[in-house]
Parts: structure tokens; C-alpha cells; sequence
């Protein structure tokens, strides 16, 4: 026989000998022995890690996980949430069998359970789970915001962050928006933004929430009435990733649209200029736009002369803008950008002690 019929015919029976091997764990994560059951699972979730090939592979056994998040032992519970959370992981298909199975009303008892690691793995599969559009509407008829809100106070670091992604997942139905600002949400993404680093993807998602819910009267009042919330929005402007700066200044450009009066000085107040002078050139196309709606809106306030020398930055903040579709807007921009520093420097100077009398504790 030629030794390329002999390679393809141990190809073919190492191919045949995985799927074998593949259905054994399938039929094993079914069995009615508590130990096979659960060390099944632990090798679905092994096998599954990195593996998109067996997580395709190994879909049949979603329905003896399912089941096993309803044993009354938590072994058996955690190890079928995390093999469940990997089945999910970069598997449309497996995201909507899973719910299919019955997966959700089991992890909404999770998402309340006194076991930090049960609530954990919990908010870690919803996060999944949520991330296809199939599956959103379902798990919003539940309860789910309210739990998730609860955990983004209360839970464990990894489930707060993950409470957020899904949160996120969950605000992009309309509908959602309510009931997401009803459940006093905004106090904890403004807890969680101060306090992450602002290029993060927690800032990014925690932004893209408050720019949707800036869009509600009680939303712009929430934020404002949280102390250094907008300065928060303002530090992701000026050292966020480019979507987390574009869902910033999204949230303070529709506040000033729905009431400049009333929140211009709010917005100026903690500094915005330098970072949306600089966003104008190095922004996302949307950021660079909402940034020169935001400096239209911002330079037409009545400034109290004592906030800027003479109305000197009021003046550069309209050049730049009026200039910015001109030849070399970018080399006129990065210009104007370094006048605006010099004359605004008393202002920055007194931004800059601001924000060291929030930090500095006080003396015992």
C-alpha cells in the first residue's frame, strides 16, 4: 500500500477515534453517577477552553449540563455552569442552546445565591450569554437587570465588572434603558469609573451606558447629582480608549443638547477643553464629531470672565472650529491646541488642585 494511503488511513482512524472518544464524554456528563457526571463536565470544560472544534462537537451534552444546574449539590452546579460558560464562549449556536435548555431560570437563582462563586460563574454566563440578540429579549423578560444591578453593588470585583458588560449587552434594547436608570444604576457605574483605570473596557462599557441613559431627565440629573461623576466622563475623554473617549463626550454632548443652561458650566467647570480640542484631531470620525457639537455648544455659554482671561479661549475654541475643515486642519488644530494651553493655564492649574483636594485624605 502507498504510504500516502496508509497516512490518509491513520488520519481517518485518529478523526474517528476523537469522535468516539468526544461521545463517551457526552454520554458520561448524562450518567446517574454523581462522580461521572461531574468529572465529565470538568473535562467539557477543559476541552472546550480554546477549542472552538469541540465546542461544536460537544453541544449535546448542553441538556445533561442544563440539568445539572438544578442537582441540589453546588459541586455539580459549578462545575455545569463552567463547562456551560465555555460550550458559549465564540458559539452563537451554543449561546441559543443553552437558553433553549432551559439554562436561564437556574442562573437567575445563581445571580441571588449567598455562594460567591456560584454568583460569580453566574454573572460570568449571563455576560455570554446575553452577547447574542436571540437570547437579549429573553433574559429581559426576567428579572436579570435588577440582579445585576444589585451585583454591580454588592458582588464580588470580577462579577461587578462582568455585571456591567452584561448591562451593556442588555441597554442596547430600548426598553431596557427604563428599567436599567429605575434600578438607581448610575451611582454604581460612576463608583466603578472613578475608580478603574480609564482606558479599561469596564470605562468604555460603563460610558456607553451613561451615554444612553443620559438621554432621560432623571439620567442627567443622577449623573450630575454624583459627586466627580462628570469629572470621571472627563478623565475617560482625556485618557480612554478611542471608543470609551466617543461614548464620553456622546453623554455630556447630549446633556448640554438637552439644556445648555444648565449644564455648560457644569461641563466646563471640570475642564473639558484640552480634551475635546484634542479629540477634534484624534478621535473616531463620531468622536471627532460629537467633540465640535460639544465646543459649539460650550463656547455660546455666558463665561464669567473670572473662569477665562477676557473671553481669550472662548475666541480659540471658535477659530479651531471654524478652521477645522480648512487645509491642514490637523496641523491648525495641534496650533491652536498649544495657544489654548498657554492661555488657559490659570484654569487648568485650578482643575489640576481640584482634583488634588478629592484625592489628598484628610488629616487624622
Amino acid at each position: 500500500m502507498d504510504s500516502w494511503k496508509l497516512a490518509a488511513g491513520e488520519d481517518s482512524g485518529v478523526r474517528v477515534a476523537a469522535a468516539e472518544a468526544l461521545e463517551s464524554i457526552v454520554k458520561r456528563v448524562g450518567s446517574t453517577e454523581k462522580e461521572t457526571r461531574v468529572d465529565a463536565a470538568r473535562e467539557i470544560r477543559r476541552l472546550t477552553k480554546t477549542s472552538a472544534r469541540h465546542r461544536r462537537h460537544l453541544s449535546g451534552a448542553i441538556e445533561p449540563l442544563v440539568r445539572m444546574l438544578r442537582d441540589e449539590k453546588p459541586e455539580c452546579n459549578e462545575v455545569a455552569i463552567l463547562a456551560l460558560l465555555n460550550l458559549a464562549v465564540k458559539d452563537e449556536r451554543n449561546k441559543i442552546k443553552i437558553i433553549d435548555a432551559g439554562a436561564l431560570d437556574p442562573l437567575i437563582f445563581f445571580l441571588q445565591s449567598t455562594n460567591s462563586n456560584l454568583q460569580e460563574y453566574a454573572t460570568a454566563t449571563l455576560l455570554t450569554l446575553s452577547a447574542t440578540s436571540v437570547n437579549k429579549p429573553i433574559i429581559s423578560s426576567t428579572n436579570a437587570i435588577l440582579l445585576l444591578v444589585k451585583i454591580l453593588n454588592d458582588g464580588s470585583p470580577q462579577s461587578r465588572i462582568d455585571s456591567i458588560m452584561a448591562l451593556y449587552n442588555l441597554s442596547t434594547i430600548p426598553g431596557n434603558l427604563e428599567t436599567i436608570l429605575g434600578s438607581q444604576t448610575i451611582p454604581s457605574l460612576i463608583t466603578v469609573l472613578k475608580s478603574c483605570k480609564k482606558s479599561s473596557r469596564t470605562a468604555e462599557k460603563c460610558c456607553a451606558i451613561l451615554e444612553s441613559l443620559a438621554a432621560f431627565d432623571d439620567g442627567r440629573i443622577s449623573l450630575t447629582s454624583e459627586e466627580g461623576g462628570v469629572l470621571a466622563l472627563v478623565e475617560v475623554i482625556e485618557d480612554g480608549s478611542l471608543r470609551g473617549r466617543e461614548y464620553a463626550v456622546g453623554a455630556l454632548l447630549t446633556m448640554c443638547e438637552s439644556d445648555r443652561n444648565r449644564y455648560r458650566e457644569i461641563i466646563l467647570k471640570e475642564g473639558v477643553i484640552p480634551g475635546l480640542l484634542e479629540l477634534t484631531v484624534h478621535g473616531t470620525p463620531k468622536s471627532q464629531l460629537k467633540s465640535k457639537k460639544l465646543l459649539h455648544l460650550l463656547r455660546k455659554s455666558p463665561y464669567q470672565r473670572s473662569e477665562l482671561e477676557a473671553g481669550a479661549l472662548e475666541n480659540i475654541v471658535c477659530s479651531i472650529v471654524s478652521r477645522m475643515d480648512g487645509e491642514d486642519c490637523a496641523g491648525n488644530a495641534k496650533k491652536m491646541l498649544a495657544e489654548m494651553v498657554q492661555v488657559s493655564m490659570e484654569q487648568s492649574l485650578r482643575h489640576l488642585n481640584q482634583r488634588a483636594l478629592v484625592c489628598t485624605p484628610a488629616k487624622k
